[in-house]
């Protein structure tokens, strides 16, 4: 089929911009001082987001002239070399508070979980534009992605990592449903995910204290609960307007992990509703836009590679607000674009790349 390549769409480039700027600045005013105390650096963090935004603009350049056709061919063994370093990361990893995330290259650290995702969904997506006619079989339709999708979520579990593990299998099961599977058991996995998902938290100790926390964060407030009231506490103080950009309060050794997990906590209280309305808003746009440029593309396979990059990028943003603003249990999931984090940026970035080349070939 001749393939003519226009414009990208810019509605998506520029949010995902805006976004990251805000994130840069963000990432700056929240760890100016715990980096000035830890490493005698103001600048420490804010250097290092520089540096990888600028790997991951790079990647999202590459990625957007890069014909997303191309990548059916390197679908499969992506997904491989990924599980391969998820593997990996159990075996070799660094440990650090309790999780063995990330793997280690000399000075250089990142995290498999976050390759992990993007190889999913492109190969989700390379299966689906080839097996559609299976999905209303459960044997050899839907089993099959059943079954590498548990195996993902659970070697990212082993980590331990449940946030992650809820954003593949999100991911994976409204892909099959994007694709066409059969309602029955798309109906019957959505039980047995929501089955997992209490299994998981009731098995291990810690979820299962982070869970109750989440239903009442007040009953431990120096515990489990901690976290949460802090968030609330950073985005109540906030009001309409926020009390300045450098001059919030729960950046002060008050919110824990203020700079990746809970940073649009601290966006909320320097910027006020007004800030973090407009974040929102950000987000919604890339999201509508990436939508639409499912809608339009020329393929099946482009169609359910853009979707599947939507799913992701909105699940972990869904994710992250929900859990900073306590209408979720902590999971430990980052901001994509405005979060503290090297391998999260960079793949993301990477694949809001992949996105605005589908863009480019998008029926008008």
């Amino acid at each position: 089929m001749h393939r003519r390549a226009g414009p990208i769409d810019f509605w998506i480039l520029l949010p995902c911009v805006l976004l990251l700027g805000i994130g840069i600045v963000m990432i700056f005013s929240a760890s100016a001082l715990t980096s000035t105390y830890n490493y005698g650096d103001p600048y420490f963090f804010f250097k290092r987001q520089m540096i990888w935004a600028a790997l991951g603009l790079g990647g999202l350049f590459f990625t957007m002239q890069f014909d997303y056709t191309y990548l059916r061919r390197l679908a499969a063994p992506f997904l491989g070399v990924a599980i391969v370093l998820l593997i990996l990361v159990l075996l070799i990893g660094t440990t650090s508070r309790g999780s063995s995330r990330w793997l280690g290259i000399g000075s250089l650290s990142f995290q498999p979980s976050e390759i992990i995702k993007l190889a999913m969904v492109i190969f989700l997506a390379n299966s689906l534009a080839q097996n559609r006619r299976y999905l209303n079989n459960l044997v050899q339709g839907i089993g099959p992605y059943l079954a590498l999708m548990a195996f993902v979520c659970l070697l990212i579990l082993a980590q331990p990592d449940l946030g992650t593990a809820v954003a593949v299998a999100g991911t994976t099961y409204l892909m099959l449903t994007v694709g066409g599977a059969d309602k029955r058991y798309l109906a019957l996995l959505a039980v047995l995910g929501v089955a997992a998902v209490g299994l998981a938290i009731a098995i291990a100790p810690y979820r299962m204290a982070r869970f109750t926390a989440f239903l009442n964060p007040w009953a431990d407030p120096q515990g489990n609960g901690w976290q949460t009231i802090q968030s609330l506490l950073a985005i109540g103080s906030g009001g309409l307007f926020g009390t300045g950009l450098g001059e919030g309060r729960q950046k002060l050794y008050y919110l824990p992990e203020n700079h990746t997990d809970f940073i649009f906590a601290i966006l909320s209280e320097e910027l006020g509703f007004i800030g973090a309305a407009f974040v929102v808003i950000l987000f919604l746009l890339l999201i509508w836009r990436g939508f639409q440029t499912a809608f339009k593309a020329p393929d099946t396979f482009g169609s359910l590679l853009a979707a599947g990059l939507t799913i992701m990028l909105s699940l972990q943003a869904f994710l992250n607000m929900g859990v900073v603003t306590g209408m979720l249990p902590v999971t430990g999931i980052t901001l994509p674009l405005l979060s503290y984090g090297g391998s999260s940026l960079i793949f993301t970035l990477v694949g809001i790349g992949i996105l605005l080349n589908i863009s480019r070939y998008a029926r008008h």
